[in-house]
């Protein structure tokens, strides 16, 4: 019997139910969180995945915007680009297909490349082979010549090496013409003065030969040793105007340029030719305006003067006229050579400043010329600001005038702000 006098009729406790529900409740609790557990697990992987595609989907969409490794300026490799725009030779590259990809100004104004391709079939085919082999080539390239007007068109050093292993070529030209023409002139030029040292030096050497044979006779001794002389003349006169040429051709300043009056420099010219000119019967007169002063190198101008007044003289008839005159004009001013002589034909013109030019070779050899004076004239001329202009006609006369700034009455030069407009044509005959 129960303490409290009550019956339990279950046979069981009251505390036994619950203990029961909490035994059934248990596992269903912890099944519970084991499948939170893993549907949070799950969804973390989903988000995992999810972000991880976006991030693909992304990078792939840049990816495809971005431009390929190959589409860097000019489609050459990074880098590249930068060195080729310093370079000073004109540069090409071009790709397997012989496409260019990249070319700078200077190739394409000569005619390198022409639109999309190289323009010469010679840089194609080189471009090929060393795609093919890998070797560097180097040649020499002739562009733009035109056999029927003589035209010598521009000569190129080309150097071709691959660039890379992605199948670019990288075509170097160097512009050779300046240099080609500075070498055809120091060739021409050593060639002329040997020919011109080899006449007065091999009659030098003949007349010594013939005047030891002739000991015993002092008429041919004396005939012999005045040509002797006339040759030394000669060689004496070449040498000098080879150093003053020398002087005035380079790029150079003239030191020390002082005011020179014009008055003078006319003076001395003429004085020094007065015994050529005397000899051949030519009246030397001088005109024109007076007390006129220029800023220069008076032994030079002179020299350029006296230059004109001596072929004057040489080429003109006996009994003949010889005028030097000086004209202002503006802040310029001119000394004009004027004489009667046998002219110069218009086809001769443009080349009569050059070294060692002759008109007639043989009446340049009677008149014991050495072919440098006009050159000396022209850079004279050009190393003072100014000019030498020429007008000729055949049998009547030329008129030679060195164009000059005038220096102002303040003491200072008015060199021309441009090119120094030629002379007037003087008429001989007036």
């Amino acid at each position: 019997m129960h303490p409290k006098g009550k019956v339990n009729f279950g046979g069981t406790s009251p505390q036994v139910p619950s203990r029961c529900a909490a035994a059934r409740a248990g596992p269903l609790t912890i099944r519970s969180v084991q499948v939170e557990i893993v549907a949070a697990l799950t969804g973390l992987a989903g988000l995992a995945i999810g972000l991880a595609t976006g991030l693909a989907v992304r990078a792939s969409e840049r990816a495809q915007k971005a431009p390929p490794a190959s589409a860097n300026p000019g489609g050459v490799p990074p880098g590249v680009a930068s060195v080729l725009s310093v370079l000073r030779s004109s540069a090409v590259v071009v790709d397997g297909e012989d496409r260019v990809v990249r070319a700078s100004p200077a190739a394409r104004a000569f005619g390198l490349v022409g639109d999309d391709r190289l323009g010469v079939d010679e840089l194609v085919a080189m471009a090929r082979l060393v795609r093919r082999d890998g070797e560097i080539r180097e040649t020499e390239l002739q562009l733009g010549g035109n056999a029927r007007t003589r035209a010598e068109g521009r000569w190129y050093a080309v150097r071709v090496a691959p660039l890379g292993s992605s199948g670019l070529v990288l075509v170097l030209a160097e512009d050779l013409t300046e240099t080609r023409h500075v070498e055809a002139v120091r060739r021409d030029f050593v060639a002329n003065v040997s020919h011109e040292l080899k006449t007065p030096v091999g009659a030098l050497a003949l007349l010594a030969e013939t005047v030891q044979g002739a000991a015993d006779d002092p008429e041919a001794v004396r005939r012999f040793t005045g040509r002797m002389q006339h040759e030394s003349v000669r060689l004496t006169s070449l040498v000098q105007d080879l150093m003053t040429l020398s002087n005035v051709q380079g790029e150079e300043p003239l030191p020390e340029l002082r005011p020179v009056a014009l008055d003078d420099v006319v003076a001395e010219a003429v004085d020094r030719a007065q015994i050529r000119a005397g000899s051949k019967h030519i009246e030397l007169t001088t005109g024109g305006a007076a007390g006129l002063k220029v800023r220069g190198d008076e032994e030079l101008l002179v020299t350029a003067l006296r230059n004109l007044v001596d072929n004057a003289v040489a080429y003109s008839p006996e009994n003949t006229r010889v005028a030097v005159v000086v004209e202002p004009g503006g802040d310029t001013v001119g000394i004009a050579v004027t004489d009667q002589g046998i002219g110069i034909p218009t086809t001769e013109l443009p080349r009569i400043f050059e070294r060692f030019y002759r008109v007639d070779p043989a009446r340049s050899r009677q008149t014991g010329g050495t072919g440098l004076g006009l050159a000396i004239v022209k850079h004279v001329a050009t190393k003072h600001h100014g000019e030498v202009t020429v007008w000729s006609e055949e049998g009547s006369g030329s008129t030679f005038t060195i164009k000059l700034p005038l220096l102002s009455p303040s003491g200072g030069p008015t060199p021309p702000d441009g090119p120094v407009p030629p002379a007037t044509p003087r008429d001989p005959s007036r």
